[in-house]
């Protein structure tokens, strides 16, 4: 299983914190580099979550998502939404309302959850998308189980 997910580690993918909330205020956020997108007509994007994460009964029940695309002085970020804690969110800058969008990304994504597959032993979430935002900048980047810029080093 090692070797396996070392080799899936080659392929270098961005990086995106995706968060929720639910009807009655529970928020979540998950760092993942399974985003992609689908469809431009109509919009459709993907995103798989771990049948193990805690908040994976949150983003089921939510049935919306905003995916927050890092940029490469944003690994804080990465590193905070990875990790278990009571409140993610305490101290980080928001922008969205109701659903929370992170300050200072490259882009994001408001969406409804369109459909959800059985994965294995991950959900997938394909979402419609509903309003989006870009800035230009460097992305964060994952290859080999690290966290970096793309740009020249």
């Amino acid at each position: 299983m090692r070797l396996l997910r070392e080799a899936f580690g080659q392929f270098a993918t961005g990086v995106a914190v995706i968060t929720t909330v639910t009807d009655d205020g529970e928020r979540a956020g998950v760092t993942v580099n399974s985003f992609t997108s689908v469809s431009l007509d109509p919009p459709l994007v993907l995103w798989c979550l771990s049948n193990r994460a805690p908040s994976a009964p949150l983003f089921l029940r939510a049935g919306r998502f905003a995916v927050n695309v890092l940029a490469a002085d944003q690994d804080h970020l990465s590193r905070r939404f990875a990790t278990p804690s009571t409140d993610k969110f305490a101290g980080v800058e928001l922008l969205g309302a109701p659903l929370p969008i992170l300050a200072g990304t490259l882009a994001s994504f408001v969406c409804r959850t369109e459909r959800l597959h059985d994965g294995g032993d991950h959900h997938i979430f394909v979402g419609a998308v509903e309003r989006y935002q870009r800035a230009e900048g460097e992305p964060l980047v994952f290859h080999s189980g690290a966290t970096g810029s793309s740009g020249p080093r």
